[in-house]
């Protein structure tokens, strides 16, 4: 295995005036609480932090796009580089928007799927809601450009086809807002994605969850963990924490029943963000749950 720092924060909007998101500083807060040693890593490849900024960039309505589009490409040759030494890529952002890059240094490899355990779709596209309104933050876009719905600055990648992910080939785990008349990107419904919400999760089991999970993989995969999908309660260093969450030790079961599988080339961890945790507490909380999964 080989840990990649992806330290981005681009695909993420200010929560006020003035703000820039904290979640580039999240690879650096986890290796000070010691992830490295909880998984059995040894030296990470360290990405440089690339530099947000808060307003629009020429020819795209992507918030940073033009840095996130250099940054993900950057991060698709380690993921690449990786795979071709045999090596699980074990990637830390930083925000949602270095999954691209991961699906993109991945799929250089041939067909993908994707587990995407989040505790929001993150399947904003231009086809539910008006871009010329307001520029688009792409960590709440991620499964949606993933699956070809937006900008080809963020779906097009050089020497792979588009989509990176066929919607057959999606498992969207942990989310929490599909239910409610407020439901922000109710065409997610309308996908062929293997979804299964946060209540439906709690509601069957996480056995359950992986055996549905497993029917749906039929190739090599990619496992997304955006750690909103625990509940605020125990997570609320996010950029968008919420309630209710998938618990952790069924979290685990869940992962730890895919992390090992032969098929599985990588995963993401994004949205931590140690500005909203200046003990330290929360760090150790992730560090402590990924240091229970059987990377091997």
């Amino acid at each position: 295995m080989i840990v990649i720092a992806a330290p981005s924060n681009l695909g993420l909007r200010p929560l006020r005036p003035g703000h820039e998101p904290g979640t580039w500083r999240a690879p650096a807060a986890l290796f000070e609480a010691g992830l490295l040693d909880a998984v059995g890593a040894g030296v990470p490849v360290v990405m440089p932090r690339p530099s947000w900024k808060p307003g629009p960039d020429p020819g795209t309505r992507l918030r940073n796009g033009l840095a996130m589009r250099d940054f993900n490409l950057a991060l698709a040759d380690h993921v690449a580089a990786a795979e071709a030494r045999g090596e699980f890529a074990f990637v830390i952002g930083g925000d949602c928007s270095i999954l691209l890059g991961a699906l993109a240094g991945a799929r250089r490899q041939g067909p993908l799927s994707l587990v995407h355990v989040d505790g929001h779709s993150d399947f904003r596209h231009p086809g539910n809601y008006d871009p010329d309104s307001m520029l688009g933050a792409v960590a709440g876009m991620d499964l949606a450009l993933a699956t070809g719905r937006g900008e080809a600055l963020m779906t097009d990648w050089p020497g792979v086809p588009s989509p990176l992910v066929q919607d057959r080939d999606v498992v969207q785990i942990g989310e929490r807002d599909g239910r409610g008349p407020d439901f922000a990107w109710p065409d997610v419904n309308d996908t062929d994605f293997e979804r299964i919400d946060v209540f439906t999760a709690t509601e069957i089991g996480p056995q359950a969850v992986l055996e549905r999970a497993r029917h749906r993989l039929h190739q090599r995969f990619w496992i997304h963990l955006d750690v909103d999908v625990l509940d605020d309660v125990v997570m609320p260093a996010v950029d968008s924490p919420g309630a209710p969450g998938i618990a952790p030790s069924d979290l685990v079961t869940i992962l730890s029943g895919l992390v090992p599988d032969p098929r599985c080339v990588g995963m993401t961890v994004t949205v931590f963000d140690p500005d909203l945790d200046p003990d330290g507490r929360y760090a150790r909380t992730l560090v402590g749950l990924l240091g229970r999964l059987p990377f091997g």
